[in-house]
């Protein structure tokens, strides 16, 4: 059998080899493919700026990942569902899938305003010819740059983030809001949202920290010392937060936060 296997891949392997020879002869025999002209017209003087254009235009889709997560609401909401989870202590469920999702509607949800003004403000009038492409972007991060300074604004630190940055970077101290750069507004927007986060994070722990306290010294008591409180809490905590309307409490507070 072994023998009768090998045998068997010493074949296949030679007819690889033979196909591989043969559609080299072909390429050989066929009218090549002039790659030094193609190269040649791609970096002429008329096709740069097309060149230079399609590879931004590659870079941004490839970091628009980033931009939705630096950007928006979708930080904070993440964050909360994910310590929502912990404090619940139910594992996988819901499963990554599911918070990312949520995460990412809500996130359109909270953004759509802000998004409809870049379409109005940029897009529509770049595509109508009336902005050339760095007026249209300019135009275009105006009202997303409106959004993380109302939340820096609105919550109380956000000054003091953005007075970080800005000390750090050794820019002189900003007039107008047009005098912070986006590369300075960007990372202070994120450490704001994450310190709301983590502050929501607390407050939704406590009530599932009262159960499982309560759950543990009644075992305790009760001399039940090898059966894991978690078991015995879970329910308590899963009733509790249906009960309360849970999830529609955490989505109001993480909408109306951005309002």
């Amino acid at each position: 059998m072994r023998r009768t296997l090998r045998a068997f891949l010493v074949l296949a392997i030679l007819g690889l080899l033979a196909s591989m020879h043969a559609t080299a002869q072909e390429a050989d025999d066929a009218p090549g493919i002039d790659l030094a002209g193609i190269a040649e017209n791609a970096t002429s003087p008329g096709q740069i700026s097309t060149t230079l254009t399609i590879f931004l235009l590659l870079t941004a889709l490839s970091l628009a990942p980033a931009f939705i997560i630096m950007t928006t609401s979708f930080t904070r909401i993440i964050v909360v569902l994910g310590f929502l989870r912990q404090a619940m202590a139910t594992q996988q469920s819901p499963p990554n899938q599911v918070l990312v999702g949520l995460a990412l509607f809500l996130t359109a949800f909270i953004m759509m305003p802000t998004y409809q003004q870049v379409n109005e403000v940029a897009l529509q009038p770049y595509i109508r010819g009336d902005l050339t492409p760095s007026e249209a972007w300019e135009q275009g991060q105006r009202p997303i740059r409106t959004f993380m300074f109302r939340q820096l604004e609105g919550h109380e630190g956000g000054d003091k983030d953005l007075a970080l940055f800005i000390s750090i970077a050794r820019l002189p101290r900003p007039r107008t809001r047009d005098d912070v750069p986006t590369h300075v507004l960007i990372p202070a927007f994120m450490l704001n949202e994450l310190r709301i986060a983590f502050t929501m994070g607390f407050i939704i722990y406590i009530p599932f920290l009262i159960i499982d306290m309560v759950v543990a010294s009644t075992l305790m008591s009760m001399g039940m010392m090898m059966l894991p409180p978690v078991f015995v809490s879970l329910p308590f905590k899963v009733v509790m937060f249906v009960l309360a309307d849970g999830w529609t409490l955490v989505i109001e507070s993480l909408a109306r936060g951005f309002t």
